[in-house]
């Protein structure tokens, strides 16, 4: 069975509340990016963007001649302490790669929704992208606020604003999936 992919356009509203994990969208509009320094400073200083309805991209692009180059996800789990304000002040979509814990789980039901980018797809992600400005550029290349305009960029919904998590799930897949193949092999089996 095929599903069609959706189309989003930022800034996102309650549409996102009818997505689930597992779709496949394709982005556009104005992300920011945001690693761990950006974060802590928007909670000391304040967000220097309108947070409603506003997009999040876990990423450190490599920008250069105001082009960028490559704009690849980073790990989001490091932002798993710093992301609740954000979502309280009206985020309503967050991009990066791994996922991200229980508590951004919570903080995301009924309010907005993670998206999944394949790491390793820098070149492809860069491919959709029109740099348009930056903020907190004295922090360096990969830890300013990038402003940065998408046009189709394609995403799997993550986690969705009902709980589901695709990682969650692909982790209690593998324990099972190890467990019947433990008790299989029984105790002194060769391998």
């Amino acid at each position: 069975m095929s599903r069609k992919t959706v189309q989003l356009h930022i800034p996102l509203g309650n549409e996102v509340l009818d997505l689930r994990a597992g779709d496949q969208v394709e982005l556009s509009g104005t992300v920011y990016t945001a690693r761990d320094e950006a974060h802590i400073r928007m909670q000391k200083e304040g967000i220097p963007f309108d947070p409603k309805g506003a997009v999040i991209y876990h990423c450190g692009p490599i920008v250069q001649d105001n082009r960028i180059l490559a704009a690849g996800p980073t790990t989001s789990a490091r932002m798993n302490d710093l992301s609740g304000f954000l979502i309280e002040r009206g985020v309503r979509g967050i991009i990066g790669k791994g996922g991200m814990g229980v508590a951004v789980r919570g903080q995301l039901r009924n309010r907005g929704v993670y998206f999944a980018f394949t790491g390793g797809c820098a070149a492809l992600a860069s491919s959709h992208m029109t740099l348009k400005g930056v903020l907190f550029e004295d922090l360096g290349m990969a830890e300013a606020v990038w402003v940065i305009e998408l046009d189709r960029l394609p995403l799997v919904v993550g986690i969705d604003a009902h709980g589901n998590d695709i990682f969650d799930a692909a982790r209690t897949h593998a324990a099972e999936a190890f467990r019947k193949f433990s008790r299989s092999k029984g105790p002194g089996s060769p391998g």
